[in-house]
């Protein structure tokens, strides 16, 4: 069989699946359909906002499916009519069996993380939020439990101590993206035999990331909160809340900071700031230092910058 021949469905959302989409399009494989997430409204005007997949599909005039329920009988003959031998995911959602198990040769998924590890909707943030030196990317073969088919090929990448989850994102999706044409040509070969996953002593996972997950702890090391505030920025980014004299609450965005260890007779978590410069929090080591900041309603500005409009004496953190 040819990669022409091999009829692909391909299942994604976000920017990270654009790339294996657009990789496997431009080297001439056949893909017979695109499934992603129904339009959803977005921003204040509510607009109907088309994912990044939707978008590529539509402009080169790919075949698509946006399905609300996947075990929806309707959304199942039409994925049936498209007779796929293989079907690829790519930052979808759970499938459900009946859709995994369809093509003759299978569902392979590709994960950004090197499996075992970082199982989950996170891989990257919290490989950063760790302190991991080594990420990478993972495809396997789809089965019952999330994340855990055998592995068909892993591929891995330093992270260095200054790259955020927007870096590791970025250099992730291009090589997945071709991982992604590795498999498939694997599976073309007949040779995508899929090893299953090592067993770990410790497993660490990477749970869904929500508001809560991401309230700055100050009790935390100074290293602990300069990994934890880039492995979440830019987005969903790390926050803080700011009282001013007066009581009244404000939060604080942070994008990134800088580690400064020196010992000091301070109380952990308080805000020191000279009001032009610089803004600084007590750490249990020393101090973070804070770079890229976003106050609640303006814009992501450099601290010197923020501290150029708004008087920080006298604000204490939440």
């Amino acid at each position: 069989m040819t990669k022409q021949d091999l009829r692909i469905v391909y299942m994604g959302t976000p920017d990270f699946a654009v790339e294996s989409l657009k990789v496997l399009h431009e080297n001439g494989f056949n893909i017979v359909g695109v499934i992603t997430m129904p339009d959803k409204p977005a921003g204040r005007g509510h607009k109907i906002q088309y994912s990044p997949v939707k978008q590529y599909a539509l402009e080169h005039n790919l075949k698509l499916l946006q399905p609300e329920k996947l075990k929806d009988e309707s959304f199942l003959a039409e994925l049936r009519a498209l007779q796929a031998d293989l079907q690829i995911v790519v930052a979808f959602r759970m499938l459900p069996e009946v859709v995994w198990n369809m093509p003759r040769l299978g569902t392979f998924n590709l994960h950004a993380s090197l499996l075992p590890q970082y199982r989950g909707a996170a891989p990257i943030n919290w490989a950063i939020i760790n302190g991991e030196i080594e990420t990478g990317v993972t495809t396997f073969f789809l089965t019952h439990e999330i994340d855990t088919g055998n592995i068909i090929l892993q591929e891995k990448t330093p992270i260095s101590s200054t790259e955020t989850a927007g870096d590791i994102h970025d250099k992730l999706m291009v090589i997945g993206g071709q991982l992604v044409k590795r498999t498939v040509e694997l599976i073309l070969e007949g040779k995508a035999e899929g090893k299953p996953q090592l067993h770990a002593e410790q497993l660490k996972l990477a749970p869904k990331i929500f508001k809560e997950t991401c309230r700055i702890d100050w009790n935390k090391s100074a290293a602990e909160l300069y990994n934890f505030v880039r492995g979440l920025s830019p987005y969903p980014a790390a926050w803080t809340e700011l009282v001013s004299p007066e009581n009244e609450i404000v939060g604080l965005k942070v994008f990134e900071t800088a580690v400064e260890l020196e010992s000091h007779n301070e109380p952990v978590g308080k805000l020191i700031s000279d009001n032009k410069n610089y803004i600084k929090i007590t750490t249990e080591d020393g101090f973070l230092k804070l770079i890229s900041v976003q106050l609640a309603g303006k814009k992501r500005m450099q601290a010197d910058e923020l501290l150029r409009g708004f008087k920080i004496e006298g604000y204490t953190l939440l």
